[in-house]
């Protein structure tokens, strides 16, 4: 997200580093979690895995988002076609929750409105936010529709060449 808490990937700096950094969080975790528009949105990297681009960053990445589990929550959306994806059965918390009973890596959420719903769920364990040095002045907000406040606790941040920091928080149990 940029500066400014706008959630916007035409916005941000995605460089060699900053696709590395995602190409590792996503090679280390179980599943994804998508909504339906970001879901589309990332079908942009299937073609690189038959067709690479030459940008070794990008490629690594394009592989890897191949292969993590997708699990699409819509309520228009009946299929998908890409082979590691599947269309949520149940709801939400029901789908998370018996995600979470399994053993394994982590389980991450690439879509702001499913942060939002499970934050607002009790369901998010860290937040790893990455800011963009932008002020975008418009745009769709990371955090909206929220009536409680949360308090997190930094856990740990990473700073990147371009400028882009990924702060680590855990939200303070109440």
């Amino acid at each position: 997200m940029t500066l400014d808490g706008v959630c916007d990937h035409t916005k941000g700096i995605a460089d060699e580093e900053l696709h590395q950094h995602y190409t590792d969080l996503l090679r280390n975790a179980d599943a994804i979690l998508y909504g339906r528009i970001t879901y589309h949105l990332m079908e942009y990297w299937r073609p690189f895995v038959a067709n690479p681009s030459g940008e070794k960053a990008m490629d690594e990445f394009a592989v890897v988002m191949d292969a993590i589990p997708k699990i699409v929550f819509s309520r228009t959306l009946n299929d998908v076609d890409w082979k590691s994806a599947r269309v949520a059965r149940g709801g939400l918390e029901e789908e998370v929750r018996a995600l979470t009973q399994q053993d394994g890596g982590d389980i991450l959420v690439g879509s702001r409105s499913l942060i939002v719903q499970m934050l607002k769920l009790g369901l998010i364990d860290e937040f790893q936010l990455t800011i963009h040095p932008v002020i975008a002045g418009e745009g769709l907000a990371m955090f909206e529709n929220l009536n409680d406040w949360t308090m997190l606790k930094l856990m740990k941040t990473k700073t990147f060449d371009s400028g882009n920091v990924t702060l680590y928080y855990e939200p303070v149990k109440k």
